[in-house]
């Protein structure tokens, strides 16, 4: 009876060591994809506070969690598990989703790029009519969470191409990991952007000089801050739309150009100082470049459809 007991120990030892070697294998898969991703989580968090401008200071946090809840549902409830039956069925439709999105991401930039050049023909008035419209809440929610969708597609599209060669179990994993933790990290940050101007106004109305002055200097920050994060994400999504496109070409053996680029690079950047870090300069440059190419094209095609135009 002690032996049986004691091999049942040892077994569920075992049984342990291996869960918690799989749970370090599922953090570093779901490391490795995260950072792949992180190009489409910049943007992410440049986009999603501009959803929230315009409404009282109480309700700005609750929209956040109605955002993050909506986050959530698209990527464990609707994401994952078409993204698991696909990797399962249709592994050789993950490279062309993938420039697929590319391609969308690419559009995206380059219609804020024409946004940011073309002048803002909205009233004052008319901004405010549209703020205190009952509805609007909602609906700002609603197209948030549309946003969300796409963003979050790539995101996890982009995980699962680095897991593809795992088992079915360790690919869940993985995707659901990064699912989680990455919605966290965007709205937690998207939470604290928001909030701080409010952070810096109650600072600068109590306590000694240097904590007003650091409250006044927070409140004059925060649209800096937001233009910055738009600007940033803008170019994150033309960088990382345009790699993943060039990426899927190079796969394809369709015009070469990510080899050129990476070729390029190494050769400017090979005889700097800090050649790797001038080498990936030199390459998110180029796959930017090419991006806001892409996306402009697919803008002007849009523009001139009958009965269609570029948002």
């Amino acid at each position: 009876m002690p032996s049986g007991l004691f091999a049942l120990l040892d077994d569920v030892a075992t049984i342990a060591k291996v869960a918690a070697a799989s749970i370090d294998d599922v953090g570093a898969a779901a490391s490795k994809a995260g950072v792949k991703a992180a190009g489409v989580v910049v943007d992410d968090t440049a986009v999603t506070p501009r959803y929230v401008t315009g409404f009282t200071p109480d309700r700005e946090l609750p929209i956040i969690w109605r955002i993050t809840k909506g986050s959530l549902f698209n990527k464990l409830v609707l994401i994952l598990p078409a993204l698991l039956l696909l990797s399962t069925f249709l592994p050789w439709a993950i490279t062309p989703l993938l420039m697929l999105g590319g391609a969308y991401l690419c559009f995206e930039g380059a219609e804020k790029v024409l946004h940011a050049v073309q002048e803002d023909k909205t009233s004052l008035a008319e901004d405010a009519e549209i703020v205190a419209d009952k509805n609007h809440e909602e609906t700002m929610v609603k197209g948030a969470v549309r946003t969300d969708f796409i963003l979050s597609s790539e995101i996890m599209v982009i995980a699962l191409n680095e897991v593809l060669d795992q088992h079915l179990a360790m690919r869940g994993a993985t995707l659901a990991v990064v699912a989680v933790l990455i919605t966290i990290a965007v709205y937690g940050v998207v939470g604290l952007i928001v909030k701080m101007d409010d952070i810096g106004l109650h600072m600068a109305k109590e306590g000694n000089a240097a904590r007003r002055g650091i409250g006044r200097g927070l409140v004059a920050f925060m649209p800096k801050l937001l233009a910055a994060l738009a600007t940033i994400g803008t170019a994150a999504m033309l960088w990382v739309g345009g790699q993943i496109v060039l990426h899927g070409l190079d796969e394809y053996h369709i015009g070469g150009l990510g080899h050129a680029l990476h070729d390029f690079a190494q050769t400017i950047g090979g005889g700097l100082p800090l050649a790797g870090v001038w080498e990936w300069l030199i390459g998110a440059a180029g796959a930017g470049v090419f991006g806001l190419v892409l996306g402009g094209l697919i803008v002007g095609v849009l523009h001139f459809l009958p009965g269609k135009k570029a948002h």
